[in-house]
């Protein structure tokens, strides 16, 4: 090996399985959670973002739901509240340092039986997958997705026009054209059955949530972090589960890439701690390296955030090398020549050319209620019309939009220096860089601070991530209603139903309690010193 430190698999503190007492406790938080995705996936026959075409409407029993919508949004407001507790009591058994700690096994299956009942049901907590129909089948049609909207490329009486919300009608698609090109694919399977294209939408996000599935514990080793703790926090999430497998949103497919580009790209990268001389480079090294860069780059084709891992990337390959300047830039040049050429190929390949540039602005044409940058132009534009200087709340925000991507950019700048000079591991960097720039977009939705959460999830080991991103997942998943769309002008009584929902949520946790109160006792400090696992040097 000539001195070559091979990647090690790191035990990441050689934790003890669960105890008879635990294992029956996890047994209780499994049914809990399946319980509460039956109850979501019931309740989203009648509040989900069903197509304008139900076909629920056509089948005995399943049907009545429809017809009682404020009966079904507080049937999948209480599942959606047991499915956030079931997360919550199962990561009692993933906490780092614990003495015994839930297998990679055990957590894989508990994702797998809250995963199976949302795969077949209508698209929850966004209309947005109806937008992707609508885009893909622009292109299966040969028209330009990013110069015409859905209802001019195929008018407004078309089924896949009819179930795009009507912000979304008249703008060019902000998705990379690997994305649409898919997309148009399967449309010609589906045809003209919006609901069959739902499926088939859901079938690309559940490759990509695949591919989380397969990264995050792989990488999670590489950064001694327990496989099972990883996986927990980045994939049984429930903002994972909501938004990414019964939302169908392409963030799965994205994500999925990027993380399957960086464990691919180190499966071969020579381990080299700060000060040791460059260890010479292997066989089939850079191989790897470029295959990892190609399928970032991929990534970045369905949603271009992926491209900020080609930066970090970038370090982790410097950083393995002398750990000059010099080396940051060849590793920098060597990104940019496999982005370009990929962007180049996609680009050709598809027919679509690289319109998709300019249209990378169509998410801020609307304000979301739960981005800072939003919140303060709203507050300023207020603040203009009390003193009496006019409303001028779209300047206000426009200029806080450009603010905002000026100090993420500064945030990745300083991310990608202190990786480089190891101050950092660089998948933290990662995910802090691309945190910063879903927070200060005018657009921020709950399911876009996955692209921070899932990485550091593979690499932060740490109580006060786990807790603080614990906190953040837990509130996001409950804040946005399972029908993807306003409550106005509908039959929904959404205080009545959040109300039950709540009541019986509260019965089901007393049942639990009387059954396994350890659930509900505060976890003891079962840590003991020295069982923390270390990272990969050079990570």
């Amino acid at each position: 090996m000539g001195g070559i430190k091979a990647r090690p698999s790191v035990d990441p503190g050689g934790m003890d399985p669960l105890d008879a007492e635990e294992t029956r406790a996890l047994a209780v938080t499994r049914r809990f959670g399946i319980v509460g995705a039956l109850l979501l996936a019931f309740g989203s026959l009648g509040a989900g973002a069903a197509p304008i075409i139900n076909p629920v409407l056509e089948i005995p029993v399943l049907r009545l739901f429809t017809r009682i919508p404020t009966v079904s949004v507080a049937i999948a407001f209480t599942g959606m509240g047991m499915m956030v507790i079931a997360w919550l009591w199962l990561g009692r058994f993933a906490r780092p340092g614990r003495d015994r700690i839930a297998s990679q096994g055990q957590v894989l299956r508990t994702l797998v039986t809250w995963t199976l009942p949302l795969l077949v049901i209508p698209p929850l907590f966004s209309r947005d997958v109806y937008s992707y129909l609508a885009q893909s089948e622009i292109v299966r049609r040969g028209f330009d997705p990013y110069a015409l909207g859905p209802a001019e490329a195929l008018g407004v009486a078309d089924p896949f026009t009819a179930g795009v919300s009507n912000m979304w009608r008249d703008t060019p698609a902000p998705y990379g054209p690997l994305f649409l090109e898919i997309g148009s694919w399967l449309g010609g399977i589906g045809g003209t059955n919006v609901a069959v294209g739902v499926l088939l939408q859901r079938l690309v996000a559940l490759a990509g949530f695949g591919l989380i599935v397969w990264a995050l514990p792989r990488l999670a080793r590489r950064y001694g972090v327990a496989p099972g703790t990883a996986l927990w926090l980045g994939a049984a999430n429930p903002l994972v589960l909501f938004h990414l497998v019964a939302g169908a949103h392409n963030e799965a497919l994205g994500i999925g890439l990027m993380l399957a580009g960086l464990e691919l790209g180190m499966r071969r990268l020579a381990v080299r701690v700060k000060g040791e001389p460059s260890p010479p480079w292997r066989r089939g090294e850079i191989v790897f390296v470029v295959l990892g860069a190609v399928v970032i780059s991929l990534a970045a084709m369905v949603k271009i955030h992926a491209i900020v891992a080609l930066g970090f990337f970038g370090v982790m390959i410097a950083r393995r090398a002398r750990g000059r300047f010099a080396d940051l830039a060849a590793a920098a040049a060597l990104m940019l020549v496999v982005f370009v050429a990929v962007t180049l190929a996609v680009g050709f390949g598809t027919g679509l050319g690289f319109g998709w540039i300019g249209a990378l602005e169509t998410p801020s044409k609307v304000w979301s209620w739960l981005s800072p940058v939003a919140e303060l132009g709203q507050l300023g534009g207020i603040l203009g019309v009390v003193l009496g200087l006019g409303n001028h709340t779209g300047s206000i925000i426009t200029i806080l939009g450009l603010l905002g991507y000026g100090v993420a950019g500064a945030v990745t700048l300083k991310f990608l220096w202190d990786s480089f000079h190891w101050r950092y591991r660089p998948i933290i960097g990662l995910g802090v860089s691309l945190g910063a720039f879903m927070m200060l977009h005018v657009s921020m939705q709950p399911w876009w601070l996955l692209w921070a959460v899932i990485p550091l999830a593979a690499a932060a080991g740490t109580s006060r991530f786990r807790n603080a991103a614990t906190a953040v997942s837990a509130a996001l998943a409950l804040l946005i209603p399972p029908t993807g769309s306003p409550f106005d002008n509908r039959s929904y009584i959404l205080h009545q139903a959040f109300v039950a929902a709540l009541i019986v949520v509260a019965l089901m946790v007393l049942i639990v309690w009387r059954r396994t109160p350890m659930l509900l006792r505060r976890p003891g400090n079962t840590v003991r010193p020295g069982r923390a696992g270390r990272p990969t040097a050079g990570s």
